[in-house]
């Protein structure tokens, strides 16, 4: 009987997790991209909130009553509605919002990112090379707005944790670029910023 009632409490609590989300601006929302091989290496190398795989995301931007995201995608940063990024992913998405002290940087980071729309996206993966990836974006949007960084750069890996192998996804990737493979190199990704104290998630969204 006491397991019966656990795991009715349990059902109830995913439940109300997943549908009482008020988007506000501001909010980070993460997601599991639908783009085979590279995001599943990505999945591989990185860990989100709870163990969750996050191969992307966006900050929400609300105008007008409309929902938008602002994400550095496909080929470039761009504005994107709201229900269309959540075409990227057959998953839930999982919502991140500033805590209260942060939350007053968001104005400027928001201004910051709408002004990097057009800049071109980040396909090398290089820090402050002029272009963006998503989480890059957000990392320089609160650099920007916080006069310090808010969220943390990590060395990034390329290599199968399983093998210490390159990814032959990745290094086929770069083979194509005529670059080297920035292993190690200072960068940030979508579950690593989800794991960040300066938010917490607040619930999910399909």
């Amino acid at each position: 009987m006491k397991n019966k009632t656990f795991l009715l409490l349990f059902l109830l609590f995913q439940f109300s997790f997943s549908q009482n989300v008020k988007l506000k601006t501001g909010d980070i929302l993460f997601q599991s991209m639908n783009c085979g091989p590279l995001c599943e290496a990505i999945n591989e190398v990185t860990e989100g909130y709870q163990g969750k795989d996050f191969s992307h995301l966006g900050m929400v931007y609300i105008k007008n009553d409309s929902i938008f995201v602002i994400e550095a995608a496909g080929k470039a940063v761009k504005v994107t509605p709201y229900e269309t990024f959540k075409t990227y992913t057959n998953e839930e998405m999982f919502v991140g919002r500033l805590k209260n002290k942060y939350r007053k940087y968001i104005p400027e980071a928001i201004a910051f990112s709408l002004q990097q729309v057009g800049l071109p996206y980040d396909d090398e993966y290089l820090y402050d090379n002029g272009k963006y990836y998503c989480s890059e974006l957000i990392y320089d949007a609160f650099l920007h707005s916080y006069k310090k960084p808010l969220f943390d750069l990590y060395p990034m890996t390329f290599k199968s944790p399983k093998s210490n192998e390159y990814f032959e996804v990745w290094a086929d990737y770069y083979q194509k670029l005529k670059m080297e493979i920035p292993e190690g190199q200072l960068g940030c990704n979508p579950g690593g910023i989800s794991t960040s104290n300066k938010l917490k998630i607040i619930g999910t969204l399909r």
